[in-house]
């Protein structure tokens, strides 16, 4: 008899201690080569390991909960053959590796075959899938959305680079992507005569032991839910191929996710399996609860008290939920508050607004704000750094990119202006309203929203007497302002009417104690009390 072949964890890109969260076989298992043997997680992506040799599981070493990296033994395998432990050629890649030719050999007078990848998407990984806008078969031109991504900071389209017919889409809502992930094939226009795509064929280990599917299972389904289940793609296919919706099935795995069990469970009308958090199938300690101990606030039925409207909240909206969620619970914040006299700043920007209208832009007092603001953080470093995640260190920058908070139809954004300190107030005006139009129009990309070491959130054009922003983590600080107002105030034993602007500063206090931001705050309003004191 043949020794048991080892089958072991593949190259995985740059992935180490990757969790296992599903094991897909079991000793006695058929198996052939491409099936999902175990699904990985990690930060950034979740992928199936695919099996390189035919032939029958003998012993499955590995369990859910475990840690591997590349080279982690998996399995062992008898009736294969060690010259079969060679992925074929035409093997898909890997999540998180790099694509090569999808067609090295294409017959000739066929369309050539190319895979779209993720382009670079700036300093983001792991961002999610949200939706994807095509499907095999579609008929694609230079440009056209393939998929939208979205991270706690900005959603974005992924357009195509080439034109022809979706072969394959080899990504799912639900995903995470970085630079370099697979999309999908493509079969590049202009080539010969286009075969239709035939739809994938079961493998024998993919439903062993799975009930048959029912006479209905070709049934049209949701494809928009069925994508937004949280399953693995192996089940995914073993789902459709049976005729499960995914939708309906409770997941036991972790965070809810469905497994080959679950769909078992389901098909044959038995009782769903016990969530993985009550299965001892790992010696690693539970995960903390989201909430982090605080009571959650209790649901009501506010439509027994009358008529309601419930309306979704926009992307926008849920992305700034949580990101500030989570900067109130990490940051321990403290605002302070302070008063500048812009009297004289306000007469030298009226001089000056009518030449700014002839050559296209408005000159607004936020220009000001940033330019002072950067003359506060050179005198005042701390507020121009970052805390490392392990606390031990600060992070000194030694570029000032303000952030300015854009008021939208779907929600307030915050795009970053480079470099203020080496702009003028005319070159910052200009660029300020067109980043603040594309705000508007929803046509930020990914790098406007990245880079940011301060940010200014300004309410002067909607009114307030004061606010407490929350800081921008990982930023250090933020300053809020709103609206100027004439007051009588007593100026070298006269009293006169100044024009006097709110501020408000809000601090990490990790970073910054309450004497460095009066310090800091103090400079500002001097700064802002004469045009003149920008250049000091």
């Amino acid at each position: 008899m043949n020794n048991p072949i080892e089958i072991k964890v593949p190259d995985i890109g740059d992935f180490q201690s990757v969790d296992v969260i599903e094991v897909l076989v079991a000793p006695g298992d058929v198996i052939a080569i491409d099936d999902a043997l175990i699904t990985l997680e990690s930060d950034k992506a979740s992928m199936d390991i695919p099996a390189t040799t035919a032939g029958t599981v003998k012993e499955v070493l590995i369990a859910v909960g475990d840690s591997v990296s590349e080279g982690s033994l998996i399995l062992l395998l008898e009736g294969g053959s060690a010259n079969d432990n060679a992925a074929p050629e035409d093997a898909k890649p890997a999540v998180g590796q790099p694509a090569e030719s999808a067609n090295a050999s294409a017959p000739e007078g066929a369309n050539a075959d190319e895979l779209v990848t993720v382009p670079d998407i700036g300093d983001f990984d792991g961002v999610d899938v949200i939706e994807v806008l095509v499907r095999t078969g579609d008929s694609i031109a230079v440009d056209d959305a393939l998929i939208t991504l979205e991270s706690d900071k900005a959603s974005m389209d992924i357009p195509s680079p080439t034109a022809g017919t979706v072969r394959e889409v080899l990504i799912a809502v639900g995903d995470k992507v970085s630079q370099g992930d697979v999309i999908l094939s493509v079969a590049v226009a202009g080539g010969g005569v286009t075969d239709a795509v035939a739809a994938p064929v079961s493998t024998p280990a993919a439903t062993e032991g799975l009930p048959e599917a029912a006479p209905d299972a070709a049934a049209p389904m949701d494809d928009g839910a069925f994508k937004r289940a949280h399953a693995s793609p192996s089940v995914r296919r073993i789902a459709r191929e049976l005729g499960v919706d995914l939708t309906r099935v409770q997941g036991s795995g972790r965070e809810g996710r469905v497994t080959k069990e679950d769909v078992k469970s389901f098909k044959s009308g038995a009782a769903p399996a016990a969530k993985a958090s009550d299965r001892a199938t790992s010696t690693k300690a539970a995960a903390p609860d989201a909430t982090l101990g605080i009571p959650p606030i209790p649901e009501v039925d506010w439509a027994k008290f009358g008529e309601i409207d419930t309306r979704p909240m926009s992307r926008i909206n849920k992305l700034s939920a949580t990101h500030l969620h989570r900067s109130w619970l990490n940051v321990p914040q403290v605002s302070h508050f302070e008063e500048a006299d812009i009297t004289e700043l306000e007469a030298y920007r009226g001089q000056m607004k009518g030449k700014a209208k002839e050559l296209g832009f408005n000159l607004t007092p936020l220009v000001f704000l940033m330019k002072a603001s950067v003359s506060a953080m050179k005198a005042f470093p701390r507020f121009n750094a970052a805390l490392t995640p392990d606390g031990e260190n600060l992070v000194f920058r030694s570029y000032f990119n303000i952030g300015v908070a854009v008021d939208t139809p779907d929600g307030l954004v915050v795009p970053v202006v480079r470099e203020v300190d080496r702009k003028g107030l005319f070159e910052l005006a200009q660029e300020l309203g067109e980043i603040s139009a594309r705000a508007r129009d929803g046509q930020l990309k990914a790098a406007d929203m990245q880079g940011g070491c301060f940010t200014i959130s300004s309410l002067g054009g909607i009114g307030g007497t004061n606010f407490t922003p929350i800081v921008n983590a990982p930023e250090v600080a933020i300053l809020g302002a709103t609206r100027s107002k004439w007051r009588l105030e007593r100026v070298d034993g006269e009293v006169v009417d100044r024009l006097i602007q709110p501020l408000a500063v809000t601090y990490d206090h990790r970073v910054i104690d309450g004497a460095l931001a009066a310090r800091f705050a103090a400079h500002l309003a001097f700064v802002l009390t004469d045009v003149r004191n920008l250049v000091l």
